[in-house]
């Protein structure tokens, strides 16, 4: 993983850094698993918009990607290692011995060649095999975890990211996810060895508006810069907020604000909350 920053020979290189995106080894994709993304520019069905600042961007596929990981005793080999733009993470093409190919999230230190496999039972702990937590060694870490048997990985999919996996319990399994949050989940549910891949993604930095578009963000204004019926912050005079956190057009916290609904059933499964960030009154309990 390599990050390469331009020098300031321009406005829009001064501050630009591009992924040299070297863990990628395949640049066309399997068309058989692609499908086609349409764009909705934040709109619901009944085309109101719902989420700011979207429209525009390059146009994209989908790849169909197999977080169950469901194929049990057939051993895969990895074709290629891809780009996806729906994602940032990397994922890996794998094509099992009878030809079925499948797309999986690429975890770190996995290229073209090696051997795969996913299984009920306990199989060799090696990078991208996926198998229960019941059957994975306590201290590794892992990704793609499931949270309900059968339904496929939920948590820690994103680049750079794992969950450790430090104790197991009766029918439960605790694990340590990157929020510091640690949670109990379910013995059978699978998961995959291994950390995901592209943990220099967070480091690129777009440099100019262009890039932004490309990606289908359009421009944001400021909630303080807006009148006092627009927005929480709107209005006054001068730049005042009003002392108020920062929140979003229809109110919601935006720096550490709850979320969670109190009431939630899994709220006993989870041992300990993520870091609390801390803005005025704001406090996640």
């Amino acid at each position: 993983m390599a990050i390469r920053i331009y020098k300031k020979t321009t406005a829009g290189r001064r501050n630009a850094s591009v992924n040299l995106y070297s863990e990628v080894t395949k640049t066309t994709p399997e068309k058989t698993l692609l499908e086609k993304k349409r764009k909705h520019g934040g709109r619901n069905h009944h085309g109101k918009i719902t989420v700011q600042c979207r429209g525009g961007g390059n146009k994209q596929r989908y790849r169909r990607i197999d977080f169950r990981r469901n194929k049990d005793g057939v051993a895969a080999k990895v074709i290629g290692v891809e780009y996806d733009p729906n994602r940032s993470c990397n994922i890996a093409l794998l094509e099992y011995a009878d030809g079925e190919r499948r797309y999986i999230i690429a975890p770190i230190g996995l290229t073209d060649g090696d051997q795969v496999v996913s299984s009920q039972e306990r199989v060799e702990p090696s990078v991208g095999n996926c198998m229960p937590l019941s059957a994975i060694p306590a201290g590794l870490t892992v990704h793609n975890v499931e949270l309900e048997p059968g339904r496929g990985g939920q948590i820690c999919r994103s680049a750079g990211s794992y969950a450790r996996l430090t104790n197991k319990e009766g029918k439960w399994a605790t694990l340590v996810l990157p929020s510091g949050e640690i949670r109990q989940v379910l013995l059978v549910c699978r998961a995959t060895i291994g950390q995901v891949g592209n943990t220099d993604h967070n480091r690129v930095s777009l440099g100019k508006a262009g890039r932004a578009r490309n990606l289908g963000r359009r421009p944001r204004t400021r909630g303080v810069a807006k009148n006092h019926h627009d927005h929480p912050m709107g209005g006054g005079d001068g730049k005042s907020k009003g002392n108020r956190a920062p929140a979003s057009k229809t109110g919601v916290f935006a720096k550490g604000g709850p979320t969670r609904k109190k009431t939630k059933a899994s709220n006993k499964r989870i041992i300990r909350r993520r870091a609390s960030k801390r803005y005025g009154i704001l406090r996640l309990k």
